[in-house]
Order: C-alpha cells, then sequence, then structure tokens
C-alpha cells in the first residue's frame, strides 16, 4: 500500500577527531594570517586520519540517526549514500555501510551526485518511502582531505570531510514531507570542478602529474556565481510550486560551500540570517554532506516542531543544482 507522505525521524552526524585550524593551511601556503576566514567564513574542519574510512564515517552518522528514531532497523527498505569520495571505485560503499548497519532486509545504492548529492538522495527517498510504504536510511558522506590538491590555494582552503544521516519513514499525513522539489543541471560548466584521472576517461596512470588525480577549481568566480544563481532559481521555483512565499520558510538550509555565497543567497531570497542554518565555520564544506550535517546540529540545539518549513538548496560540481521545500 502507498503511504501517503514521509517525514524525518531520525537524524545524525560524524566528523572525525582531528581539526584542522586555518593557520596550519595558511602557513603551509605562505597566506597571511586571516586570510581564509575572510574569504571564505572557514575558522577550521576536520580531518580524517589515514586509518579513517569512509563507510566508517558513514556508518558513525547513520547509527546515529537510527538510535535516535524509533524504527525497526528490519524495516529498512532502502540505503542510499551519497558520496564523492568512495572506499573504492568498485565496489560500491554503500552495501558495506547497510552491513556495518545490520540492514538485512533493504537495497544499498552509491549516488555521485557531488554537492547536489543529498538533495537528489532525499527526492528518491521520498519516492520510495510514499511507493512502499518502508523506512529510507540517507545518509551524505565525504572524505575530500584525500582529494585536494594541497598546493592549490582554491580549494585546499575549503574542503573537509564529514557525514549526515536522516532517516525517513510514512506517514499519512499529506501536508507533511517533500512539498516541492527544483532540480536543475548546466553541463555547459562541466569542468568548472573536477578530478581529471580516475574515470574511464582517464585511467589513474603512475605516470600522470598529481595535479591530475587531484581536485580542482579551474574558475572560482565563475562557480561562486553560477552557483548562486542556480540555488536562487531552483529556491524560489520549489517555493513557488508549493505555493509559499520566502517568508514562510522556517529554517533556510544551503549548501555550506562559502560564507560569502550563503549571503549572497540569503539577499536575493529576502530570508534573514536569524532563519539560516550556517555550519561552515566550524566544518568547511564537505561537499553533499554538509546538508544533512546542518540539519542534525540544528536538530540537536533546536528540535524541528512540526509544521515546520524547511528550505533545502544546493550546487555544485557538474554544474548540478536543486532546491526543496520540506514540511517537517
Amino acid at each position: 500500500m502507498m503511504s501517503r507522505s514521509s517525514r524525518m525521524v531520525g537524524f545524525g552526524h560524524s566528523v572525525p577527531e582531528r581539526v584542522v585550524e586555518n593557520r596550519e593551511i595558511e602557513q603551509r601556503l605562505g597566506l597571511e594570517s586571516g586570510w581564509i576566514e575572510r574569504r571564505t567564513g572557514i575558522r577550521r574542519r576536520h580531518w580524517a586520519e589515514p586509518q579513517d574510512s569512509l563507510t566508517t564515517l558513514a556508518t558513525q552518522a547513520a547509527e546515529a540517526a537510527l538510535q535516535s528514531a524509533d524504527v525497526e532497523r528490519r524495516d529498512i527498505g532502502l540505503t542510499l549514500l551519497a558520496t564523492s569520495t568512495p572506499d573504492h571505485l568498485l565496489p560500491p560503499s554503500a552495501p558495506l555501510l547497510a552491513h556495518n548497519l545490520r540492514l538485512t532486509r533493504c537495497g544499498a545504492v552509491d549516488l555521485a551526485g557531488a554537492c547536489t548529492g543529498f538533495l537528489q538522495a532525499l527526492a528518491l527517498a521520498d519516492s520510495h518511502v510514499v511507493r512502499h510504504g518502508r523506512p529510507v536510511l540517507v545518509v551524505a558522506a565525504n572524505i575530500l582531505s584525500r582529494r585536494i590538491n594541497p598546493d592549490e590555494r582554491a580549494s585546499a582552503v575549503l574542503f573537509a570531510d564529514a557525514a549526515g544521516a536522516v532517516l525517513l519513514a510514512p506517514t499519512a499525513d499529506s501536508d507533511r514531507g517533500l512539498l516541492s522539489l527544483d532540480l536543475a543541471t548546466d553541463g555547459s560548466q562541466y569542468g568548472l570542478i573536477g578530478i581529471p584521472a580516475g574515470g574511464s576517461s582517464l585511467p589513474f596512470r603512475s605516470d600522470l602529474p598529481d595535479d591530475q588525480c587531484r581536485m580542482s577549481i579551474r574558475d572560482g568566480k565563475s562557480v561562486f556565481a553560477s552557483a548562486v544563481r542556480m540555488m536562487s532559481d531552483t529556491a524560489m521555483r520549489a517555493l513557488a510550486d508549493a505555493d509559499l512565499q520566502t517568508s514562510d520558510v522556517t529554517r533556510f538550509v544551503p549548501h555550506q560551500a562559502n560564507a560569502r555565497m550563503t549571503d549572497a543567497l540569503c539577499e536575493k531570497l529576502s530570508i534573514g540570517k536569524d532563519r539560516t542554518l550556517e555550519t561552515i565555520a566550524e566544518f568547511g564544506n564537505s561537499s553533499a554532506a554538509t546538508i544533512p550535517l546542518s540539519l542534525s546540529i540544528s536538530h540537536k540545539e533546536r528540535p524541528f516542531r512540526r509544521g515546520e518549513t524547511l528550505l533545502l538548496s544546493a550546487a555544485g560540481a557538474g554544474m548540478t543544482g536543486g532546491s526543496i521545500v520540506w514540511r517537517v
């Protein structure tokens, strides 16, 4: 039987123990003290130790979400893992994540949606819950510290490691859950952010220069402008589809790419900073993981109340982007 909607019933997040302060990166790159915070809003970030794995980080966040929810593990029908840094190119990481969590009756799927990955996974999860009436676990996790080019200022100062998780469960209340969704893409800007090697077009080889195997941001100004435009446009369309205004948004949860980007979005959408979740100062940019991380932290500090309206927006490599209006 179809359920009428889905609701968020569990939240969790996890970060590695190692904290990397700005001064460590500024000293290595020869930057003046305070340069990173002035341009990004980041004060510190968490980076994984050599023994840390992506699935371990994801498991910790997912376990916290399961522990916070009144849902039996045997009832979960699907586990979705949004990541750009899987433990291996093959096999996928989601089956190991489900195994670690003792989820024995569910499918497990990796999604490679870059910074928009969590929103894409959340949309798929909602559809699965509504169609099949079983809970779905949505996890986003990244260990980006192992893929950045430490000598490229644009990426070295931004990226971090983290995991966030949300558990969805069916509900008969049609006023809750995903009210509207607007996804977008602009393949004309496909190469603005990327890791050239590692795919079938350019497999890893021992003679490849290191910068071919590391993340690169080729044009930061274009990335900034495109992301702000994509996030604000999809946000306005999603709100219009839900017959809502920005004034109806209780908490705005943007992808934590750059504090200046969040400021620009708030100005374009006329959403006050008092309604905006910001975690980038302490946790940096962990790509798809930033939104579920922010949701989990916000819920822990001030639990979501039934009837709240959330606006989730993201944009990233590809370029891909999107926004979701969600009623708690």
